[in-house]
C-alpha cells in the first residue's frame, strides 16, 4: 500500500515554523516510516509536484505570486493546514498593513521598481479554504506533533483554546499584571505556549493570538490606568497578531483614545507598567 504523500510549503516568513518541524528529530524520523514526504525544501530536494494527501502551509500571502501558489496547492491537496502566525494572520510583516506600501518600498529599496508586493500582508484562509490551524510564532512542537498525528489518522484535531491565565493558574505563576503591572496580554491570549514569558516573570506578548472571550477594552483600560498611552495599548495589541481580529478592531479603538475612562492603578509590590 502507498503511503500518503505530504508537503510542507514555505510563504512569506522567517521560516520559524519549519525549524520547528525540523526541531521534532527522531518523531519527524518516525514519521517518514508513516508517509511520503514528497515536497519540503527545509528538509530535502526532492520535489514532487504532487498531487498530496496533506499540505502543511507556513507564512504569510504577500506577493501576486503567492496568491497563485497556495490556490495551486490547494487544488492539488486532499487537505491543508495552516501552521504558525504568519499563516493564521500575516504575522508580523502584516504591521506594514497599516501603513503606506510605497512609503516602505521607496525607503528601504534601492530600486522598489523591482519588488512585487501586494499592499497587504494576509493569511492563507483569506484565499482558500484551509482544514485546520496551528497557531503561534513559533507553533508548540508538542501541538505540531499532535495535529500531525491526528490529520494522517483521520481524527479532527482540537487544540485549547482557553487564556494563558488559565495555564499560570494550573502552573502556580504569580500574575505579572497585578503584583508587577506589567503589560500581560495574558488574558487576551490564547493558550498554547505553556505560559513560557510569565514562567519567567515577563509579561506574555500574545504569541498565539487571540483568545477570543477575553474583554481586550478592560485589558487596555487596565493597562491605560497603570501609565500606559492609547498610543502605548496599540502597540501592545499591534505586534504579532496585529491583523487578526479581535485585536486589529480593538487597536483602531484604542488608536482614537481611550474607549471609556481608564481603570484606577491597583496597588504593587514592585516597579512601574513597562511598555
Amino acid at each position: 500500500m502507498d503511503k500518503p504523500k505530504i508537503s510542507v510549503h514555505k510563504f512569506s516568513s522567517c521560516d520559524g515554523c519549519q525549524v520547528q518541524i525540523l526541531s521534532l528529530e527522531e518523531e519527524l524520523l518516525q514519521l517518514a516510516d508513516r508517509v511520503d514526504i514528497a515536497f519540503f525544501a527545509e528538509a530535502t530536494s526532492r520535489m514532487d509536484p504532487g498531487p498530496y494527501a496533506v499540505s502543511f502551509v507556513e507564512g504569510s500571502v504577500s506577493t501576486p505570486h503567492e496568491i497563485e501558489r497556495i490556490k495551486h496547492i490547494r487544488d492539488i491537496s486532499d487537505l491543508v493546514v495552516s501552521i504558525g502566525a504568519c499563516g493564521q494572520s500575516g504575522g508580523l510583516q502584516a504591521l506594514r498593513n497599516w501603513g503606506d506600501l510605497t512609503y516602505y518600498l521607496n525607503d528601504f529599496y534601492t530600486e522598489p521598481e523591482h519588488i512585487d508586493a501586494l499592499p497587504q500582508s494576509t493569511a492563507f484562509h483569506e484565499h482558500i479554504v484551509v482544514d485546520w490551524e496551528v497557531p503561534g510564532c513559533p507553533p508548540d512542537q508538542g501541538q505540531l506533533k499532535y495535529v500531525i498525528n491526528s490529520v494522517l489518522s483521520g481524527v479532527k484535531p482540537n487544540l485549547p483554546s482557553e487564556a494563558v491565565c488559565l495555564q499560570c493558574k494550573r502552573d502556580g505563576n504569580v500574575c505579572v499584571l497585578v503584583s508587577q503591572d506589567q503589560p500581560c496580554m495574558g488574558p487576551i491570549t490564547r493558550t498554547g505556549c505553556g505560559a513560557l514569558c510569565p514562567h519567567q516573570e515577563r509579561d506574555c506578548y500574545g504569541c498565539f493570538g487571540p483568545q477570543g472571550g477575553g474583554n481586550i477594552d478592560a485589558l487596555g483600560r487596565r493597562f491605560n490606568g497603570a501609565g500606559l498611552t492609547p498610543a502605548d495599548v496599540v502597540s501592545r495589541l499591534r505586534l504579532i497578531y496585529s491583523w487578526a481580529e479581535p485585536f486589529r478592531g480593538a487597536s483602531l479603538r484604542w488608536e482614537k483614545g481611550a474607549p471609556d475612562a481608564p481603570l484606577p492603578p491597583q496597588p504593587h509590590k514592585h516597579g512601574g507598567m513597562r511598555s
